[in-house]
């Protein structure tokens, strides 16, 4: 079956929405109704069909405007990516996996054939039908991380692992929320992560680089992590602050639910076969709370997840200025009813 791509944009008229279906297959992050900062990392396997995790890769219908908004980005800013020489192989190593991933699991859009060390490479939706040497970059028109970034939704950071630690030497992030890969590159684990204080006053900046050490080949892993965002904006980057952290003071309770955003990040982590690095990929989705009320249960656990948030996480993530005007949009629609245990989407 073919997928229909939506002509979204994700900045300045922000016409990005999200179909019925899109909703129904949103990553709602929350199992309970309050939340406990942790790590929550499970194998990355595959899911029910039609759920984001039905395939190691998700590629969905705001596909071309993803790719359109990256070029976008890496237009105005090629520093949003970037590896150090030694993080060759490991970007080899991601070609690979994205493409045999997404040939495998959308062969109507995308179709990879090997001979040796030379590969064709067809991408139907984008027009794009290369042949090129499997590790020699003249044959690019990129190196291969940007190649074959430029084609796959989400961003890629690329983890060298030495000295018992892991280093951020490359990667390709023209989605970030709030961090810059320019100012990161080259920084290990903890340092990149030095700006997450609750993370560290937990714990789960120690837990996650052990666990991430332990990454083993064919063994995926993922999780979600979640915070909320004012218009689906996929380039809310430090460089860009100017322009998009302005918005925090622009919510009232007549536009709380089209601006204000649930913003989740499905973070999945593979360990690269050549090189050993790794690479973590996340992939952003957006729901409107206009949408988030489509769903009832989502409408009652949503709110009384905001409410249970101590202060020093609701400033981590950057809505203390808008968390209580959405609460107060949001309240009418918690009935007070039960909701179902576990997580509320397919």
């Amino acid at each position: 079956m073919n997928t229909i791509f939506k002509p979204d944009t994700f900045r300045n008229d922000f016409t990005f929405a999200n179909s019925p279906a899109a909703i129904k297959r949103f990553p709602f992050p929350f199992c309970e109704d309050t939340y406990t900062y942790s790590l929550d990392m499970e194998p990355h396997v595959a899911g029910p069909a039609g759920s984001v995790y039905e395939y190691p890769i998700d590629i969905d219908d705001h596909y071309v405007s993803d790719m359109a908004d990256r070029a976008h980005v890496l237009k105005d800013d090629p520093l949003r990516c970037q590896a150090f020489p030694h993080m060759m192989t490991a970007q080899w190593d991601l070609l690979e996996l994205l493409m045999t991933s997404m040939a495998r699991a959308y062969p109507h859009q995308f179709t990879l054939h090997r001979n040796g060390d030379q590969w064709h490479w067809i991408n139907k939706t984008l027009g794009i039908d290369d042949k090129f040497r499997f590790g020699d970059i003249s044959t690019l028109s990129y190196e291969p991380m940007e190649y074959i970034a430029r084609q796959c939704q989400g961003d890629f950071t690329l983890l060298d692992q030495r000295d018992n630690n892991l280093w951020l030497d490359g990667g390709i992030a023209t989605s970030q929320a709030d961090w810059s890969l320019d100012f990161s590159l080259g920084m290990n684990f903890m340092e990149w992560h030095g700006a997450e204080p609750v993370a560290h006053d937990t714990g789960v900046s120690d837990h996650a680089l052990n666990s991430l050490l332990n990454v083993q080949q064919n063994s995926p892993v993922r999780r979600l992590n979640w915070t909320m965002t004012l218009n689906p904006r996929l380039d809310n980057s430090p460089e860009n602050y100017d322009i998009w952290g302005r918005d925090r003071a622009t919510v009232t309770p007549a536009n709380v639910g089209d601006k204000v955003h649930l913003r989740v990040e499905l973070q999945a982590v593979w360990r690269l076969p050549r090189s050993n690095a790794l690479v973590i990929s996340t992939r952003t989705y957006f729901l409107k709370m206009r949408e988030l009320l489509t769903q009832p249960n989502w409408a009652r656990r949503f709110p009384r997840v905001l409410k249970s948030l101590p202060a020093e996480l609701v400033d981590a993530k950057g809505i203390t200025r808008y968390r209580d005007v959405t609460l107060d949009w949001l309240n009418p629609y918690d009935d007070g009813q039960a909701t179902p245990t576990g997580c509320l989407f397919k």
